[in-house]
């Protein structure tokens, strides 16, 4: 993947900070309303400096992390699980690939009541929801992973008596490495998403950015949730660069090519 040039995206944050800025003047001094968008100085002072919020904004920052990490690790071993068991026959795939899409259509906000009532509305339900956001990527792209490798190289392994293990292991996983490392990045995304959807739904239990991300909008607090929006945001970054990192480090030049 080509480098992006450092000052192509930091002429864009410049003016979509500029624009933030006239948004804000104009509920300010047209509307008298400058707590819906407040100016992105009056954020960062917020941030950084009102003791009380950064450790709230921390300490829901640390559980959105934990609510994260714990989906996140779920989805990949359901997710790789389901598309190692596809990859092993045409009927298999035909089975459960239906169901794949289905998961990945389900309205997430219109079942959350229902996740809520069976599971409960805290830590479990805040980890389930984020699974189900996340698993589609993994299981999409590490399909198509394992299914694109080379049929001659298949042959061979075939001709020297390779089992499906075998051929699994040594063949299709290090093949489908580039597209399951996409897959990571996309899912890690969304899975912040996930638990920030959750968090927002199932109000029990210790809170995440999600919680106080409404009760700060609640608060008529603009400065707080512009905050707490944007913490959400770089953590959304932060773990699709972390994958992305990791991708090249693991794949080297394939991940490039992805």
């Amino acid at each position: 993947m080509k480098r992006i040039p450092w000052w192509q995206p930091t002429i864009v944050l410049a003016l979509v900070i500029g624009a933030w800025y006239l948004v804000a003047w104009w509920y300010d001094a047209g509307k008298q309303l400058a707590f819906v968008v407040p100016y992105p100085h009056l954020v960062a002072q917020t941030a950084f400096t009102d003791a009380q919020f950064r450790q709230s904004l921390l300490e829901n920052l640390f559980q959105t992390v934990v609510v994260t990490a714990t989906g996140l690790l779920i989805a990949v071993l359901i997710g790789m699980s389901w598309a190692v068991l596809m990859s092993q026959a045409r009927w298999i795939e035909r089975s459960l690939y239906p169901y794949a899409v289905i998961l990945q259509t389900i309205p997430i906000l219109a079942i959350v009541p229902l996740i809520g009532t069976i599971f409960g509305y805290e830590f479990t339900s805040r980890v389930i929801v984020t699974v189900m956001i996340a698993l589609f990527p993994l299981v999409s792209n590490t399909l198509f992973g394992l299914a694109s490798v080379d049929k001659a190289q298949r042959e061979l392994f075939r001709l020297n008596g390779a089992g499906r293990l075998t051929t699994l292991v040594k063949l299709q996983l290090p093949a489908a490495l580039p597209a399951i490392f996409v897959g990571l990045r996309t899912a890690a995304g969304l899975a912040v998403i996930g638990a920030i959807v959750g968090d927002q739904f199932f109000q029990r239990g210790t809170p995440g950015l999600g919680v106080l991300i409404q009760v700060s909008n609640s608060r008529l607090n603009g400065a707080g949730t512009f905050a707490a929006i944007i913490t959400a945001s770089l953590l959304g970054v932060f773990v699709f660069l972390l994958f992305g990192l990791l991708g090249r480090l693991v794949t080297g030049k394939w991940a490039d090519q992805s």
